[in-house]
């Protein structure tokens, strides 16, 4: 049954790649809720070392069990490492500023990477019209609203979110154009190959770079090594792979499904999750500045988004 479920269907099944869509967010949300949780009891790096290594166990076995006709070797390496830098870049940036910023906010900073994706078509000499500039720009002026960068509380850190926006756009445009003839299986195991072998590179370095001892007790979630293995820590790392393990089969297969362009404005529910664990983990609840930035940033996403499916029709 589950392999008649993981095999390729030629039309598009609409109904099925909606409800995979929001179970995908719907565990992604949770997994970066709990995350943040722990992100005051362990290291950035023992997180995505030991996280990546129980993902690559598991999509290899999921993928062997439900996918075994599907390659898990990339065409064309080089290309897949790159794009997972960029995205060892985006995760990198999200979770380093969990400890401080709340998961509306660390969700508002990520969710400008479809604003960066129209920014880049624009340098690079794309049509990009008037309305969709206009998008991109209330988009921008809705991250400002969410992470409120007034004099007396903003740092760099609440860069950080949007810092893996940018890194997360230069993924999707390398996914797109670069590695359309890749397997999600290949996909998904070259991520977690490039999260794990940073994770322990951090690991190995950042104990001999030269940050000052207050830094360090400043940031010990980015700046430190050693955090002690407590029940938690483990329990949350274990409950964090398999989320992630079935967050993105969930959305690989929903791509599959039914056209990009039209699951776009759906994964902007993401921040609707990500607001709503938010409330239940921490009682975080948004400000009405919040919510207003959180609303632009969705609506000049979407409409980013509309616009680009309205354009490729044309050009079909």
């Amino acid at each position: 049954m589950l392999s008649r479920f993981f095999s390729n269907h030629q039309d598009d099944q609409i109904g099925l790649s909606i409800s995979l869509m929001l179970c995908g967010l719907v565990c992604l949300s949770l997994q970066d809720g709990l995350i943040k949780i722990i992100s005051v009891e362990t290291t950035l790096w023992q997180l995505q070392s030991y996280r990546a290594l129980l993902n690559i166990a598991l999509v290899w076995l999921i993928t062997r069990q439900l996918m075994p006709d599907m390659s898990i070797k990339p065409k064309r390496p080089a290309i897949v490492a790159m794009r997972s830098l960029f995205q060892v870049g985006a995760l990198t940036l999200f979770f380093g500023g969990a400890p401080f910023l709340t998961l509306a906010q660390m969700a508002g900073g990520l969710y400008t990477f479809p604003l960066f994706v129209g920014l880049f078509g624009l340098l690079l000499g794309e049509p990009v019209g008037p309305r969709r500039i206009v998008a991109i720009a209330a988009g921008f002026f809705g991250t400002l609203l969410v992470l409120r960068p007034d004099a007396g509380s903003f740092s760099l850190i609440n860069l950080m979110p949007v810092g893996a926006g940018f890194s997360y756009a230069l993924f999707v445009i390398t996914t797109r154009r670069l590695c359309r003839d890749e397997t999600p299986a290949a996909l998904v195991l070259g991520a977690n190959v490039g999260i794990a072998t940073i994770g322990f590179l951090g690991l190995l370095l950042v104990p001999w770079l030269p940050f000052s001892a207050d830094a360090r007790a400043t940031y010990p979630f980015l700046l430190t090594t050693d955090a002690p293995w407590i029940t938690l820590v483990v329990v949350v790392i274990v409950s964090c792979a398999f989320l992630n393990t079935i967050g993105n089969l969930c959305l690989s297969k929903a791509y599959q499904s039914a056209d990009s362009s039209f699951l776009a404005p759906i994964d902007y529910s993401y921040l609707l999750f990500a607001t709503g664990w938010g409330i239940l983990l921490f009682g975080d609840y948004p400000t009405l500045t919040t919510t207003m930035g959180l609303l632009l940033i969705a609506g000049a996403g979407i409409f980013v988004a509309w616009r680009e499916r309205i354009l490729n029709k044309r050009k079909g």
